[in-house]
């Protein structure tokens, strides 16, 4: 049953760069929410389908995205179930590598994917954008839809820079972004044994411009057994560093958004 009133939060994971933990980041942050008794979706906006897969879902949208962003069909019609409780996923479809074409069809491009997400607010609390690694037209419309930009950082020169980027980016306006819209980074793939994260890390959070979250998810094997477990870390490994390490992530994130909010797993 749909709630008109519902205060729904749409969270994007997000990168410039790949390969930074963000679809990890997506599939164990919305499966957290749906743990503590939130309806959650997760969408899947990457060609490359890897939290389709995990939630053991075939990666097809009848119509495609041109289809969706056109809402030839409602959204509802393509969502699925996962096989944890009130937590449900849109597909990725292959389709969504020419998402960029799409949306430049349309005279405000920007606001199409808030438009379509605007009718399934009634439906969850939290939705989460598992995004491509882009600067795009698709990025533009991310931006504009989500209430948060989560962006997976690991402690790197090169992944440190591309947040920096990004930030820069958008100060100067040339990335546009919701007035509202709070963006935070994350470590992401730490090893706090090594110097240079820690230097990085350090760097990172004494700039003032940057909100860095005070949690970082460790290099962790439980991590990459999420493709052969099919499944988030922690339903799988849940007292591994890597699972504890997503709970206070996600404590964090929801305080922020949500300051009323009782945190995870209590």
């Amino acid at each position: 049953m749909t709630n008109p009133q519902r205060d729904t939060r749409v969270i994007a994971t997000y990168n410039i760069k790949g390969g930074v933990g963000k679809t990890s980041a997506a599939v164990n942050l919305a499966y957290l929410a749906a743990a503590a008794g939130h309806q959650t979706l997760l969408w899947d906006l990457d060609p490359q389908a890897a939290s389709t897969y995990l939630f053991r879902v075939r990666p097809k949208v009848k119509g495609g995205g041109r289809g969706l962003l056109r809402k030839r069909n409602s959204a509802r019609d393509h969502i699925k179930a996962t096989d944890h409780e009130r937590l449900d996923l849109l597909p990725a479809d292959f389709s969504y590598r020419h998402l960029d074409l799409a949306l430049d069809q349309f005279k405000k491009p920007a606001a199409r994917l808030r438009k379509v997400l605007a009718p399934l607010r009634a439906d969850y609390d939290y939705i989460f954008l598992d995004c491509p690694p882009s600067i795009s037209l698709v990025s533009e419309a991310v931006f504009e839809a989500s209430d948060a930009l989560l962006v997976p950082v690991i402690p790197a020169t090169l992944s440190s820079r591309a947040y920096e980027q990004l930030e820069e980016l958008t100060r100067a306006g040339k990335v546009g972004r919701r007035s509202g819209t709070a963006t935070f980074a994350f470590f992401s793939m730490a090893d706090v044994s090594r110097p240079l994260h820690l230097q990085v890390m350090e760097r990172l959070r004494g700039i003032d411009q940057l909100t860095v979250l005070g949690v970082a998810i460790p290099t962790a094997d439980e991590v990459e057994l999420m493709g052969e477990e099919r499944n988030p870390v922690n339903v799988f490994a849940p007292a591994s560093a890597a699972a504890v390490a997503y709970v206070a992530l996600w404590t964090e994130i929801e305080r922020r958004l949500r300051p009323s909010a009782p945190p995870a797993g209590s």
